[in-house]
């Protein structure tokens, strides 16, 4: 008989750490057999992210009042959580041309938990890093696939008591109490291999990430109808997909795009706007000024 470590033990009882009966035995099966499993509890996912949607939007609104009202957004997770975090808010800088500092992720375990699992860390306290860095006018929100990692708690108890706004995404819908102002519980259900909730559950909470930030940002006017006209053109494919965008906007063939861009310091919105309404560059990027960098408003206004 082995002995004791003296290392703490807590056992959840979540949906996602139960057995499924759909995959018993899978790894008795062919290899195709496996990917076809695979793939068809992966199909049940978009579903159940579905049912949350009005909690989601909730939580959406939540955010856009606070980056209005001069907050910012945190992530903050352990583990898959917080490496999809991470990568959500990277991801935003180029491609909604998001100020840095806008979006802030925090992550168990530090930048090194991005690069390899640190998974002692979601058992310390994230009460810290909230403390140094969130203000009432902010919105935090926390990621755990349980609902009830103890580094995602106590920063979303911490960014309650300073007064900030925050929601909870989980795929456990038992969590117990009320560890945010929304809950926003995708029910995945047990994982297709015990144990692991970087699978359903990791791919809930990336669809769940995806749109909340990309419905904030068209909240926040950085779209122009269902394109991205805010994005930062850094290389050579996004400078051809910025004259795309504008060409596609306006119905202007794209020597006349070139041209606008150019005339307005590859400033993609105030070259749209220049185009749509006629008015000169100069004018464009004073109507969007005004309008916070909303297309539509600032073309009402000319």
């Amino acid at each position: 008989m082995g002995q004791d470590s003296g290392e703490p033990v807590t056992r959840i009882d979540a949906p996602t750490e139960r057995t499924n009966p759909r995959t018993r035995d899978i790894d008795l099966l062919p290899t195709l057999d496996v990917l076809r499993l695979l793939n068809a509890e992966d199909r049940t996912v978009p579903t159940a992210v579905g049912e949350v949607l009005p909690e989601l939007a909730r939580a959406v609104d939540l955010a856009v009042a606070a980056l209005r009202s001069g907050g910012r957004i945190h992530y903050v997770g352990a583990g898959t959580s917080g490496r999809l975090a991470v990568l959500d808010a990277a991801e935003l800088i180029p491609t909604f041309n998001v100020p840095r500092g806008w979006v802030v992720a925090h992550q168990a375990g530090g930048a090194e938990a991005f690069r390899q699992a640190v998974e002692n860390a979601e058992d310390e306290s994230g009460a810290e890093a909230i403390r140094a860095e969130v203000t009432a006018d902010d919105f935090v929100l926390g990621l755990a696939a349980s609902g009830r990692t103890p580094f995602v708690l106590s920063a979303l108890a911490e960014a309650h008591r300073i007064g900030a706004a925050t929601a909870l995404v989980t795929a456990n819908p038992d969590v117990p109490g009320e560890p945010a102002d929304v809950l926003v519980a995708v029910d995945t259900g047990p994982e297709p291999i015990t144990g692991s909730t970087r699978m359903k559950a990791g791919t809930a909470q990336k669809l769940v990430l995806t749109s909340f930030s990309t419905a904030v940002m068209v909240r926040l006017g950085r779209t122009y109808s269902n394109l991205m006209v805010s994005m930062v053109a850094t290389n050579a494919k996004l400078r051809g997909r910025t004259i795309s965008i504008l060409s596609e906007a306006t119905g202007a063939d794209e020597q006349r795009c070139a041209e606008a861009l150019a005339d307005a310091d590859g400033d993609l919105k105030t070259a749209l706007v220049h185009l749509l309404s006629g008015a000169d560059v100069e004018r464009a990027a004073a109507a969007l000024a005004v309008a916070g960098g909303h297309v539509r408003e600032a073309l009402r206004a000319l």
